[in-house]
């Protein structure tokens, strides 16, 4: 094995145990049902949760993803799950996962460290990425899809109700696991970068984290938001131009700020 092989391997071990840790973790609070499936039934307060919003009868509905419609963070999860596949350039890998400890130290910030999980990528085939993301939501985030949520879309969508995703997860990974929720894949703002004959460049067309959510929808939706949902801070600045705003799953400072304006809570079955 060359030189380059070999730290080729060390950087795909060192990711394995990465990915290994953080699925045991998220796997405690899986699902053994994959969501949607006829054994799922939804407990009485889920089914009072989608009523509560169907009687709403919003015309444009907005999610976020990670946490909202699924446990876990799926942009985090696809990071490592590239890297570990060796999608990456080695030296870029080393940049990278020593670059997201320092944002789990606070030392980097949000926008900046979801923006550049995605700028790696730079000069990857576009189909490869979109190819590697069908292949790794059924196998890293289908089981931990919250089926409250995925109902709700689902019968959202039959009356026509525009839905759209806004994150701050790349737009690959994302489109793969939205479409069974109803949502277009043009109707996900994602992290995304310019392509340029095929492939991926280092320029971002958006971040939506923070204030940059509810720009992206004045942007792009254009719409009154009528209903949107979100668990994390991160998601405040869109929820708060909704007519209506649902704090799924939430963090603690989501909560907080949720209680404070009178949005509902709502923790899917599992969850709390």
């Amino acid at each position: 094995m060359s030189p380059s092989g070999r730290r080729g391997y060390g950087i795909r071990a060192l990711v394995f145990h990465h990915t290994f840790s953080i699925r045991t973790i998220r796997n405690l609070v899986s699902k053994p049902n994959s969501p949607g499936s006829s054994e799922t039934t939804l407990s009485s307060a889920a089914l009072q949760f989608i009523d509560s919003v169907l009687d709403l009868r919003p015309q444009v509905a907005v999610f976020d993803c990670d946490g909202t419609l699924w446990q876990g963070d799926s942009g985090a999860d696809f990071f490592y799950w590239q890297i570990a596949r060796g999608m990456v350039p080695d030296d870029i890998a080393c940049w990278a996962i020593a670059r997201y400890d320092d944002y789990k130290a606070g030392r980097v910030d949000e926008e900046t460290m979801c923006g550049e999980m995605v700028t790696i990528n730079a000069g990857a085939s576009e189909s490869a990425l979109e190819e590697a993301a069908e292949k790794f939501f059924p196998e890293v985030v289908q089981r931990r899809i919250f089926p409250e949520m995925l109902e709700l879309t689902r019968r959202l969508a039959e009356t026509d109700c525009s839905l759209w995703a806004v994150t701050s997860t790349n737009v690959w990974s994302i489109r793969a696991g939205v479409r069974q929720f109803g949502i277009p894949r043009d109707h996900v703002l994602g992290v995304s970068v310019h392509i340029h004959e095929g492939c991926a460049t280092g320029q971002l067309i958006r971040v939506p984290s923070g204030p940059a959510k509810a720009t992206a929808i004045r942007e792009v939706v254009r719409q009154r938001v009528d209903v949107c949902f979100g668990n994390s801070v991160h998601d405040a600045a869109m929820m708060e131009i909704a007519g209506k705003a649902f704090a799924v799953n939430p963090n603690p400072d989501l909560e907080s700020w949720a209680r404070e304006r009178g949005w509902k809570v709502y923790w899917p079955t599992g969850t709390k």
